[in-house]
């Protein structure tokens, strides 16, 4: 399956610059705090508006991953490591956005890239 890429910016647009990858590095270095900041200092353009909306996602999918690591948690050795390979997910999701977002081009995360895109 291809993964869905979007030009970075509008076509005649211009480039993707260092200072809208920086903010974009911002709106998933820091989850949801960082589509706040992005949204209050309105820098860097729909790009990082763009991953700043990827980094919420993630946020949320963290707030997720541990209520329901609390409730699986109350299950000895099972619960722990689903928890845990969770959180290993998370990471690695985590780490692809940042590496997307100094990239240049939009691209969607892995599996929960495509709710960002409903709001």
């Amino acid at each position: 399956m291809a993964k869905k890429t979007t030009p970075a910016v509008a076509p005649g647009a211009g480039t993707v610059t260092d200072e809208m990858k920086s903010w974009a590095f911002v709106g998933v270095l820091l989850p949801i705090i960082g589509y706040v900041i992005i949204l209050l200092a309105k820098k860097g353009g729909a790009y990082a508006e763009y991953y700043g909306k990827q980094g919420l996602v993630l946020g949320i999918v963290c707030v997720l991953v541990n209520v329901i690591g609390w409730v699986v948690g109350f299950i000895p050795f099972i619960g722990w490591a689903v928890h845990m390979m969770l959180w290993a997910a998370l990471f690695i999701l985590w780490v692809i956005g940042i590496v997307y977002a100094f990239s240049g081009e939009r691209r969607e995360l892995p599996l929960i890239g495509e709710f960002a895109n409903r709001f």
